[in-house]
């Protein structure tokens, strides 16, 4: 199973950023990995934290709030190790809409995040060539 990305639609003002990100800290989450995106007047906050449904439940009535599935692959730190990825991505025809990527806990360890047109094809395909996934119960990890 995928992980789940929250997805905070902001308005492109000083002092949202800090309120998003303080909500989310309030709730006692911890922010796992985000990436920000911008579209003319508007951000898009992209988040994995640690308690997302709670995260989503209680941030649904003060902002824009989306709430999809993503594929994490762990990813050594070497010269090659997002080609091999993408190599098996691209071998099983699968579309990656965007991409961003945040450190594991170990020194050498990181994972790349995809939003993908088939996230289980996906996740199978980079199992299946011994790439290791996360999912919401092991992304504590």
């Amino acid at each position: 199973m995928a992980i789940t990305q929250l997805s905070l639609f902001l308005n492109n003002q000083p002092g949202q950023l800090v309120d998003a990100v303080s909500a989310i800290s309030d709730l006692g989450a911890n922010l796992r990995a985000m990436s920000i995106a911008e579209a003319n007047d508007f951000g898009i906050l992209r988040t994995i934290v640690s308690d997302p449904e709670k995260v989503y439940s209680q941030l649904k009535e003060r902002f824009l709030i989306a709430r999809n599935h993503v594929v994490a692959a762990r990813m050594d730190d070497r010269s090659g190790a997002l080609r091999e990825i993408l190599d098996v991505l691209n071998q099983a025809n699968v579309n990656i809409e965007y991409m961003y990527a945040f450190t594991g806990s170990g020194p050498e360890e990181a994972y790349v995040v995809f939003r993908v047109n088939d996230t289980d094809s996906a996740e199978q395909m980079l199992q299946a060539a011994g790439i290791a996934t996360l999912n919401d119960d092991n992304l504590q990890l």
